[in-house]
Order: C-alpha cells, then sequence, then structure tokens
C-alpha cells in the first residue's frame, strides 16, 4: 500500500514537477508541501504513516528535488508557486477537493492559496507548520506596538532573511557547507540524544535554487501585504522550539483572516516534521477527525 509512484505534472507556465503519491488511490487526497531547503522527502515518516488511510500527495516544489527550476527569480514568486499547486491536485484529485498540509516555505506559499478566494473549492482543509503567511506577518510586524518584545523575538529569529536578499553571499554560503551547518544547528536544537542529532549533508541543488523564494517575495510582500479573508478550516501547529518562527507569529499574525482557524503548540524544533513524524501524523488525523473532514 506504501508503494511510491511517480508522475510528471506540468506547470502553467511550462516547467515539469515532480510528484509521489502512495496509499489508497479512492480515499481521501492529502497534500504535503515541503519548505526550504527540503524536497519531498522530509515528509517519508509522515507520509508512510498517512497512506494507511489516505491518498497520499508530495511534489519537489519547483527548483528542488527532481523538478525544474526557474530561470529568473520571479520565476519563484507566490502566483506560480500557487499554479503548481493547483497544477498538481487538478492532477492527482482531479474530482475531489483535498486536505493541504505544508511546513516552513510550503506553508509560506500554500498560504498564497489558502486565501485565495477562487482557490477554496480545491481545499478541505489546512494544517500549517513553521511557515506564515507573508501577507499576515506584515501586518502583525507592523502592529508590533501591540506586542513589541514578540516583534522583537521574530526580527531577530529571522536575520538571515536579509542575509539572502545580499548578491552572491548566500550562494557562496550554500556551496560551502556554512549553510548547511546552520540549518542543522536548528535541527539539532532539543536534541540529547546524540545518535539523533543530524549532520545532513542536503543537496547543493536545493540550498542555492531555494535562496531565490526569498528574494522574490518577502520584500514586496512585507511591505505591501494583501489582505484577504479565507473559509478553509485551518490548524497552525506551532513548534515551541522552532528557532526560526516564534509560535506568537504563527498563532497570532493568522488569526484575523481565518473564520474557521484553531492552533496548538507541540513539542518540537523547527524540523519537527520530519523528527517526530508520528507526533506531526497524529495531529493531522485528528484535526481531520475532530473537525468531521
Amino acid at each position: 500500500m506504501n508503494q511510491i509512484r511517480t508522475r510528471t505534472v506540468r506547470s502553467t507556465d511550462g516547467l515539469d514537477l515532480a510528484v509521489y503519491e502512495q496509499g489508497p488511490e479512492g480515499a481521501e487526497t492529502i497534500v504535503l508541501v515541503h519548505g526550504y531547503p527540503d524536497n519531498h522527502t522530509v515528509w517519508d515518516g509522515v507520509a508512510d504513516l498517512l497512506a494507511a488511510d489516505f491518498h497520499v500527495v508530495r511534489y519537489d516544489v519547483r527548483g528542488h528535488g527532481a523538478s525544474e527550476a526557474p530561470t529568473t527569480t520571479s520565476g519563484y514568486a507566490l502566483p506560480l508557486l500557487s499554479q503548481d499547486l493547483r497544477s498538481v491536485i487538478e492532477a492527482t484529485s482531479p474530482d475531489a477537493p483535498v486536505h493541504l498540509v505544508a511546513h516552513d516555505w510550503g506553508s509560506i506559499q500554500s498560504w498564497e492559496s489558502v486565501l485565495d478566494p477562487a482557490f477554496t473549492p480545491l481545499l478541505r482543509s489546512y494544517v500549517s507548520i513553521s511557515g506564515p503567511s507573508l501577507d499576515a506577518a506584515g501586518v502583525w510586524l507592523r502592529r508590533g506596538f501591540r506586542h513589541p518584545r514578540a516583534m522583537l523575538r521574530q526580527l531577530a529569529a529571522s536575520y538571515y532573511v536579509f542575509a539572502f536578499q545580499l548578491p552572491f553571499l548566500p550562494e557562496a554560503a550554500a556551496r560551502s557547507g556554512v549553510l548547511d551547518k546552520a540549518v542543522n544547528h536548528s535541527a539539532n536544537i532539543g536534541v540529547t540524544d546524540p545518535a539523533h542529532r543530524t549532520h545532513e549533508r542536503r543537496p547543493e541543488h536545493d540550498l542555492v535554487n531555494g535562496i531565490e523564494l526569498y528574494r522574490a517575495n518577502f520584500l514586496p510582500r512585507m511591505l505591501r501585504p494583501r489582505l484577504r479573508t479565507s473559509t478553509v478550516p485551518t490548524l497552525v501547529l506551532a513548534p515551541r522550539q522552532d528557532a526560526h518562527v516564534t509560535v506568537e507569529l504563527q498563532t497570532q499574525a493568522p488569526a484575523p483572516y481565518l473564520t474557521d482557524y484553531r492552533f496548538e503548540e507541540i513539542d518540537g524544533n523547527h524540523w519537527v516534521v520530519a523528527q517526530e513524524p508520528v507526533l506531526v501524523a497524529g495531529k493531522i488525523v485528528a484535526f481531520l477527525s475532530e473537525s468531521g473532514r
């Protein structure tokens, strides 16, 4: 049942996206979207667990894994990423809306779809982990006088976002291994057993290309947020030891823009989806069960 089936889906601007499916094809579909600097494999443990009862779909975001990469920074803009998700959903679940689950940059880009009324018919629910809406984050930061300490904590945690706007230097850090060390440091926060500490070397292709996600989207959206409201039932899972996204930003920023919203703090760091698949899969299934979906 957990055998992975692969296919290629063509994006609206002509890029080929690598798509991976497992679980019973007639079951409800859950689409898992990965973040940076990962590819679809960050979901391996969660996907294997969910595939016992769901049709699980993953794909490599453009520029990552086996998917093709744009040739320009603008090719990583949020509207194109949203169109990629639409293409994957329409190819893998053409007759029914899907449950969407996303992590890190996967969550950031998925908010673009969740907050788009035209996308709502394709979605049954949304679970976001460690990735805020840039629009909601922009408004939340503007109103930092209401929560100055939380705002300062988030700005300090987001130092790398500003560094990624620089030319050449981020790519040099990615190719030299410096960026990998930084990622592994945050992935090892709270991990006390040396046997479970990660020293992973991520593909240079994923590390370098993903920097363009930050350049294409952060400053435009943070400076000019688009305020939209979503009726998609949404759960935010906020890891308590996340070094990059504070609990306050994750849980407070989206609230004004959602009509069916809940959040839950969970144990773990930013890479909880890879490190605690039983916990994450359990929270997803519980949310779908409790909400009757």
